[in-house]
This record gives C-alpha cells, sequence and structure tokens, in this order.
C-alpha cells in the first residue's frame, strides 16, 4: 500500500510540471459555487491486519496462518460543500462496496497430520466516508489534492449474530465498523464537469474481531479491515 500510494505521488508531481503554456480555464463556474454533487465509481482491494495472540495454549496444533486479499469494486454519491477557499471542501460519499478476503490456517492434528483451513470472508458495504479534501489551486486545468478524515461502515454480510457451527466455524467479523482514511488525486476541468482519480487508504481504528472462541478466532487477539481504494469521480 505504500509504494502504490508513492507512485500516486510520483505521477502527480510529473502531471504538475507538464503543460507550460497557460490554457483557457474549463468549467469556470465550478470554484464559485458552494455545493457540488456527483458520482464515484471504483475499484479495491481489501485485507485484514491481525494480531495474534500471545497466549500459546489458545491455538494448540497451529503451524501458521495468512492472510489473502481479493480484488471488489464500489460506487458512490458524491456530495461536495465548499469551506470558505474553492481548495478546501467538506465531503460525504455514501457508498456502496463489495470485498472479499480470505485467511489461510496451516494446523497438525493429533496423529502428526497436516491440516489447512481455508476461510474466505465476503462482505457487502454501507461505507460513510467525512472527508476534508484539500487541493491545489488550478493550473490550466489540472489540480492536485489530498483527502482525510474517517469512515463508518456497517456490513450487510457479517455473520455476528449468526450461529456458530463449531464442527466447521468460520471467522466472525463485527457488523460495525470505524476507519481512518487518507488519500490523494488529481482533478481534471472539462468544459461541463470535473474528473478526478483518486488513490486512498482505509485502517480499522477498533478491533474488528468478533471473538467468539473457535478454534479459528483463538488465535488472534485483535484483527483491522485494511483497504486501498482505487476510485474515478465525476463532479457537476
Amino acid at each position: 500500500m505504500k509504494r502504490t500510494l508513492v507512485t500516486i505521488l510520483l505521477i502527480l508531481v510529473y502531471l504538475t510540471g507538464i503543460g507550460q503554456t497557460l490554457k483557457t480555464p474549463n468549467y469556470r463556474k465550478f470554484d464559485r459555487r458552494w455545493f457540488h454533487f456527483g458520482f464515484m465509481l471504483g475499484l479495491n482491494t481489501a485485507d485484514l491486519y491481525v494480531i495474534p495472540t500471545t497466549n500459546t495454549a489458545l491455538t494448540p496444533g497451529l503451524v501458521n496462518f495468512t492472510t489473502k486479499s481479493y480484488p471488489g469494486f464500489n460506487l458512490g454519491i458524491i456530495s461536495s460543500f465548499k469551506l470558505g477557499h474553492p481548495t478546501v471542501s467538506l465531503r460525504i460519499i455514501p457508498s456502496l462496496s463489495f470485498m472479499e478476503r480470505e485467511v489461510n490456517y496451516h494446523f497438525i492434528d493429533d496423529n502428526g497430520e497436516d491440516e489447512m483451513i481455508q476461510r474466505k470472508i465476503e462482505s457487502t458495504n454501507l461505507d460513510f466516508p467525512l472527508l476534508i479534501k484539500y487541493r491545489t489551486l488550478r493550473y490550466n486545468n489540472f489540480a492536485a489534492y489530498f483527502v482525510g478524515g474517517v469512515q463508518y461502515t456497517i456490513d450487510l454480510q457479517s455473520k455476528q449474530d449468526v450461529a456458530q457451527i463449531f464442527s466447521n466455524p468460520y471467522l466472525k467479523l463485527k457488523k460495525h465498523d470505524f476507519q481512518g482514511q487518507i488519500g490523494v488525486g488529481v482533478d481534471f476541468f472539462l468544459p461541463y464537469f470535473k474528473f478526478g482519480f483518486e488513490v486512498k487508504m482505509s485502517h480499522s481504528i477498533v478491533n474488528s474481531l468478533y471473538q467468539d472462541n473457535t478454534r479459528l478466532s483463538k488465535p488472534f487477539d485483535k484483527v483491522y479491515n485494511r483497504v486501498v481504494w482505487f476510485s474515478l469521480t465525476f463532479e457537476g
């Protein structure tokens, strides 16, 4: 994720340097308006950051575990409100996102045989990010920006309240999550609307593990959701 953000920042530096001649500004009234609406389309890659328990008595036979991320997609509605100056705005983006993660366990059973367990965790989320956006002044029809804030997420597919199957358990994550979010992006002002591309990272600020004392949840002390978002924005 850090490598992705560094790459995007280098692209922004490159884009800022191109175009040495001034051009006629597109969509001049955009910066004069106090609020804007639009929509967002994007992809995401979700993963889990896991902190294992230090009590080895809770994890008999466990050799190791790994997590794996999968691609997903998201869409949202943008509401953007200017905060005094055109370069600073408050953004509310109710979104629907689809994600998938995987946890793989390697156990050794009582007979000394390897036992591999794979569990996929699918989520359909309603996301409610509240972000502050700070962008540069327009250079021709281009601007770069930074966003940061918090997000509340409710997982409509959460199995938190579903009865556990102890003979074939699954890993439960909590239905509600709170995340911090930061990102960078670029805006391109076209004649009749503004087009943008942004990359963001989200990370849970609360423990997302629903501990129900199964052999799949006992090895973990805390579990945090983390997501990288790649989004296209369209605002009028």
